[in-house]
């Protein structure tokens, strides 16, 4: 871990391996700014207009990757992270703590692990109830992705009728949710929603994902998120493991953990696995996405 400026923050802190790096923000967050090949684009967006800002007590997007805690409900969701946080380097791993927020009495941390030889990074993201009462929540992580890219999520396997009489999983909309829109593909294997910076609606959609990964091609990179997914537990949003959120700024790949009852003074964990891939085309079809995608999902 070497500290330094990056876009305007003094206080940044870069993890390199030689093959990709990610930049971490000391003045704001827990917030990882930057992921990507060492030299190459950032494969996370990047808000110009909000670089080096801190401060204040209205919530920023910034970019990067951030933890929340669902369900999303304002303003409990939308605490401000425009404070200083701990940056402490371990055996391993960088940890990133946020001072507790006033407001919720929830503490936020990430433990953050770079593979030694690939662009591979574990992500321990941590919720801690400092108050004096329970709090129902889910740990949420969110990963803004720079914009142009398609975002990949698997549906349960398929079956046939009349076998499969019972439903197999759930699908989550929102009320701007517009099927009909065409930045999305809706397979019977796969659901693809493409990012436009041309678009003039938000999309939003949820799904119960059992095979716990979602993918994002762009540039001819892919970018992959794995994650626990716990079969019988309560997810937010009427069963939503994974959700993705686009405008015509960014995309976000969002992954879930169960609702639970926080005790105070408990903590709840939530892991990420990230991948990192090049030469992958973008896919149009399922058969794409078997043919490019899910090979590297079990890498």
């Amino acid at each position: 871990m070497e500290k330094s400026a990056y876009r305007g923050w003094p206080n940044c802190y870069r993890l390199a391996n030689g093959i990709a790096d990610l930049i971490v923000t000391g003045d704001v967050g827990p917030r990882i700014i930057r992921f990507g090949f060492v030299g190459d684009v950032n494969e996370l967006k990047e808000y110009e207009a909000l670089l080096g800002l801190t401060g204040g007590d209205e919530w920023r997007i910034y970019g990067g990757h951030r933890l929340w805690h669902a369900p999303e409900v304002s303003p409990r969701t939308y605490q401000p992270d425009n404070e200083p946080v701990r940056v402490a380097e371990h055996a391993g791993f960088v940890r990133v703590t946020q001072p507790t927020e006033a407001a919720t009495g929830i503490q936020k941390e990430i433990d953050i692990y770079l593979a030694a030889d690939r662009p591979h990074v574990r992500l321990v993201h941590r919720l801690r109830n400092t108050g004096l009462w329970a709090v129902e929540l889910a740990p949420w992580a969110l990963t803004v992705m720079a914009q142009g890219g398609q975002v990949i999520i698997p549906l349960p396997p398929r079956g046939s009728h009349p076998e499969a009489l019972l439903p197999a999983n759930s699908l989550t909309l929102w009320a701007y949710t517009d099927m009909s829109d065409p930045r999305w593909t809706w397979g019977r294997k796969y659901i693809m929603l493409r990012q436009d910076p041309a678009a003039t609606q938000p999309q939003k959609a949820g799904v119960m994902v059992p095979d716990g990964w979602a993918a994002y091609a762009n540039r001819g990179h892919l970018f992959v998120k794995k994650f626990a997914y716990v079969a019988g537990a309560t997810y937010p949003d009427w069963g939503c493991s994974v959700e993705t959120f686009t405008n015509a700024d960014m995309l976000e790949v969002e992954s879930l953990g169960p609702l639970i009852s926080l005790q105070p003074g408990a903590a709840v964990e939530h892991v990420e696995e990230w991948r990192l891939y090049r030469d992958v085309p973008l896919p149009q079809t399922d058969a794409d996405v078997d043919r490019d995608v899910a090979p590297r999902v079990g890498d």
